[in-house]
């Protein structure tokens, strides 16, 4: 791995900035699910995951409790990861069309994925202090993505946060409005993509499903090689 990228994630896990996060952390780790009753739960901060190289840089809000952050790996072990690494394997994205744990193989093919916050928080509702907080990490990541062509934000609030976040650091005069598929310029020649996350509750309700996923993902890729 990158020497730089091993420097940022090793700040990224020993950052201790936020006791709120920190105190769910760690209530996570004592009451685990009955299924994963047996494994040890990872109970840091999650850091990005994929190639250095990447042109794509897929984006949540935050961990999962019992996804990334039991497993180590951002959108690792759960429901939204499995459906979005069929959709990610379809479009030839993934070498694998699953993410299950770190030692699982899994690899991207000029794609990194990432969270804006790096810790779980409670009802999966950060406040301002806990996300500006982590926007330096963001930011870290983004720069040594030297690739980087386009932000795919997974989700609404994911799309409204990397808005926030490029407003803390440009002005931007764009009227943004999250649409799926719906693609805006942002500074530095990034397109930033909108795209329903693949949680259960989009997928059980048809909002999206795994060809209209693997047709935007395909889309993209397209426009960017």
């Amino acid at each position: 791995m990158n020497t730089e990228v091993l420097a940022l994630n090793k700040k990224i896990i020993n950052c201790n900035k936020c006791s709120r996060l920190i105190e769910f952390r760690k209530k996570i780790v004592k009451k685990k699910r009955k299924q994963f009753i047996d494994q040890k739960y990872w109970g840091k901060p999650i850091t990005g995951f994929g190639d250095i190289n990447a042109k794509m840089l897929f984006v949540g809000l935050a961990p999962a409790a019992h996804g990334a952050t039991r497993t180590g790996r951002v959108f690792t072990g759960d429901k939204s990861s499995e459906f979005l690494y069929k959709c990610m394997f379809k479009a030839n994205i993934s070498n694998i069309p699953s993410s299950e744990h770190i030692n699982d193989g899994l690899k991207l093919n000029e794609a990194f994925i990432t969270t804006a916050l790096k810790c779980v928080p409670p009802e999966d509702k950060p406040n301002k202090d806990e996300l500006h907080n982590c926007f330096n990490f963001f930011e870290q990541e983004i720069n040594l993505l030297k690739n980087l062509k386009v932000i795919i934000a997974l989700g609404k609030i994911a799309f409204d946060t990397c808005i926030d976040f490029y407003k803390n650091n440009h002005e931007l005069r764009n009227k943004f409005k999250f649409v799926h598929g719906k693609s805006y310029k942002l500074p530095n020649n990034i397109l930033l993509v909108g795209c329903y996350h693949p949680s259960p509750r989009n997928v059980n309700t048809g909002r999206i499903n795994e060809k209209k996923m693997t047709n935007l993902f395909r889309s993209i890729k397209k426009k960017i090689n």
